[in-house]
């Protein structure tokens, strides 16, 4: 079996996937972005941030399997950096994130035909498929798909629904900025796929909203990272619960519920929020002045800050997975999460965290409530959270990925 894998920014799961074809001997080539080498001699000029930023885009893999198609997102990144707004415009800036997408996914579909006859077949993401799908069909190829997020209609009906529920968190909701011309790019992917890949079951139910799909749908849930050596330090007693939100600030995540929580419980929570707004918005910049807010972090700051705190509250309305939700229980750290994010496949609501409705902050406050009167049982919770992260590693994932493509072929 030889696969040709493409993602133009190499997430943590893409690199997994990767990795693991090529352990398997099954990479016939990655297409992506940018690949930087720590031995690069031009890193060591640049600032600190911009060397982590950069070396994210690190991929062990053999340089003769990696191409690149790198300067829509150099100045992507850079724009991001330098606070231009006219490059990355969203769907018409030339270096979007959607523009960046579309040039791989036209590029990788000019090269397929070079490619070697052993090749049999392509596995794309979401927005970077179309045109590659179209060549590798007139090619004989097997066509693989990945939908890291649910299905774009399950989206917009929800995150309408909320724009009215919550006018003031409305300019939030970065998904309702889509044009039709994207949405329908999205079906014809979806259409020339031989199968599909999603992360978690709330994936695969909201593909029921899709139109003739007859490709199966495998679900593979992502992996955790490295389980903490030791259990995690539960804040005694008498102090106030540590409760943390890590996400793009944003009502599809459903900050607000989180906020009207916390209001309830008072002073008996310390709030931390990490994370970026995602548009304008009155009650969350109250929100930002009023509770510990920090913008960014590093991978490593994140994971220290998870075991700094006690609990993790998740309220997502519209999740694919929800990769915090496993870094968090690597660390110790039960969730407190909604059933429209990977939680259900995750965890044993009560066991090791709690499943709660959508937009209910009585739910998280509840249950906020019980683990801050039974700090033993949010022990419990904590170390039961680190065995079942210990069982779902990055290796898992790809181990099973590798599988499940064979059998599609």
């Amino acid at each position: 079996m030889s696969i040709l894998l493409t993602h133009p920014c190499g997430n943590t799961f893409v690199r997994s996937l990767a990795s693991g074809l090529q352990e398997a001997g099954q990479l016939e080539a990655f297409y992506t972005a940018l690949s930087i080498k720590p031995a690069d001699p031009y890193l060591h000029w640049l600032p600190e941030g911009v060397q982590k930023e950069l070396l994210r885009r690190f991929y062990d893999l053999p340089v003769e399997k990696i191409a690149t198609r790198p300067w829509r997102e150099a100045l992507r990144l850079a724009s991001l950096r330098l606070g231009w707004r006219w490059p990355v415009r969203h769907e018409i800036g030339w270096a979007c994130v959607d523009a960046v997408f579309r040039d791989l996914d036209r590029h990788v579909a000019r090269q397929l035909a070079q490619l070697p006859e052993r090749l049999q077949g392509v596995y794309c993401y979401e927005d970077g498929a179309l045109q590659t799908f179209a060549e590798a069909r007139q090619l004989g190829l097997k066509c693989l798909y990945d939908l890291p997020i649910g299905y774009w209609r399950a989206a917009r009906e929800i995150q309408q629904e909320e724009a009215e529920l919550n006018p003031a968190w409305a300019d939030t909701i970065v998904a309702m900025r889509d044009s039709e011309a994207k949405l329908a790019r999205k079906d014809r992917e979806l259409a020339g796929a031989d199968a599909i890949f999603v992360a978690s079951s709330f994936t695969r139910k909201t593909l029921e909203l899709a139109p003739q799909i007859d490709a199966p749908i495998h679900v593979i849930p992502y992996g955790a990272p490295p389980v903490a050596a030791t259990p995690r330090r539960v804040s005694p007693p008498g102090e106030a619960l540590k409760v943390l939100f890590v996400g793009s600030l944003g009502q599809r995540k459903g900050v607000s519920y989180l906020l009207d929580a916390v209001e309830i419980l008072g002073d008996r929570v310390e709030l931390t929020l990490i994370g970026r707004p995602t548009g304008p918005c009155e009650p969350l910049e109250r929100a930002l002045d009023t509770y510990r807010w920090i913008e960014s972090l590093p991978h490593a700051g994140v994971l220290a800050e998870m075991r700094r705190h006690d609990v993790l509250v998740f309220p997502s309305l519209f999740e694919g997975f929800g990769l915090v939700l496993l870094e968090a229980m690597a660390q110790g750290l039960p969730a407190i999460a909604t059933d429209r994010t990977a939680a259900p496949d995750l965890f044993a609501d009560g066991v090791d965290g709690w499943l709660i409705p959508i937009r209910s902050p009585e739910a998280i406050a509840e249950k906020l409530e019980l683990l801050d009167r039974d700090r033993d049982r949010l022990a419990e919770m904590g170390e039961a959270a680190r065995a079942t992260a210990r069982r779902q590693t990055w290796s898992v994932y790809s181990r099973t990925m590798v599988k499940a493509i064979a059998h599609c072929m």
